[in-house]
């Protein structure tokens, strides 16, 4: 597995990153034993990232990811671990009391004594000034006592970044988590990198898939996506069935394509998915992305090309 430096952090992190919001049981139930095995798959392929978040699963994610490495006996400078704060089943808290709070139940859920990144999670829900005001700061104590290595922040529109990381002190956030803006269908995240490289901020992208657009089940009914566009990614996954190739094997490997992003979090809730993105990523560094295909399914989402759609509040 390929590894990738993330920003100025020092951290070495898998080209693909495995992303365990589905050992929430957030799209269905997974047996213990499977999640385990599918966490025991990816170490061994030589995944060492790993994202979750107490929102996931109402804080079930975070738990039984912590009991698949405990499972596994893996060795703690082995994985990289990032979780998050914030964002809960109950709504959303980004007070500094209450993230110094989550920090410590995220810990004990996880069996371990600091994760290697602790982000914000979906900051646009909440006033950014109290993200920039309290928040960080509180973030940073958190930081200092050990408890989190690095400070990351989260969420779907990208002007957030730039909002915030324009008000804080400076080296103060280490690392964004951007989804839905790299991929086939909207790439609108390359635009950002160079401002986020000015900053010496790291780049983590996720949802290659588009939160199921690029699937051949095709997204959940609750998917916020425009008829428009979900209509468009129905015909390129229809396309790809019709060429006897899988819509989300070349969807990852796009995604794999811009070196400056460091990881791409993928969900995985069996080793039998693990496998197949792994198989995915290898292939793309042995023979490269299937070009002609790509550019056919490029033509076929030209009219809807970085479509996206909203999230969180009007901020003022």
């Amino acid at each position: 597995m390929e590894m990738r430096e993330l920003g100025k952090t020092g951290l070495k992190v898998s080209a693909v990153g495995f992303g365990a919001s589905p050992l929430g049981h957030v799209f269905g139930d997974v047996p213990l034993s499977v999640a385990v095995a599918a966490v025991r798959r990816a170490f061994d392929f030589g995944i060492n990232f790993f994202d979750t978040s107490p929102y996931y699963g109402g804080t079930v994610s975070e738990t039984v990811l912590g009991q698949c490495f405990k499972a596994i006996g893996v060795r703690r400078d082995q994985i990289i671990v990032s979780t998050k704060c914030g964002r809960y089943s109950e709504g959303f808290d980004f007070s500094a009391e209450w993230v110094t709070r989550s920090i410590d139940e995220s810990l004990t859920r996880l069996g371990l004594d600091y994760v290697g990144i602790l982000h914000c999670h979906d900051i646009e829900h909440v006033s950014l000034d109290q993200i920039v005001n309290e928040t960080i700061p509180a973030l940073q104590k958190i930081k200092e006592k050990g408890k989190a290595r690095f400070i990351g922040i989260t969420g779907l529109p990208l002007n957030i970044y730039t909002y915030v990381l324009d008000r804080v002190s400076p080296d103060s956030i280490d690392v964004i988590l951007s989804y839905c803006h790299f991929g086939i269908n909207d790439s609108t995240l390359v635009d950002l990198i160079p401002y986020l490289k000015s900053k010496g901020v790291g780049v983590i992208s996720a949802s290659p898939l588009a939160m199921g657009l690029l699937t051949d089940n095709g997204p959940p009914a609750w998917h916020p996506a425009s008829d428009e566009l979900k209509s468009a990614c129905k015909l390129a996954a229809e396309h790809c069935r019709k060429k006897g190739k899988q819509i989300t094997k070349i969807a990852l490997q796009y995604s794999l394509l811009n070196k400056d992003i460091s990881t791409v979090l993928v969900g995985m809730n069996s080793p039998t998915q693990v496998e197949e993105n792994v198989a995915a990523a290898l292939e793309l560094s042995s023979s490269g992305i299937d070009k002609e295909l790509l550019n056919e399914l490029e033509n076929i989402l030209g009219p809807v090309k970085n479509q996206t759609w909203p999230s969180g509040i009007q901020q003022s």
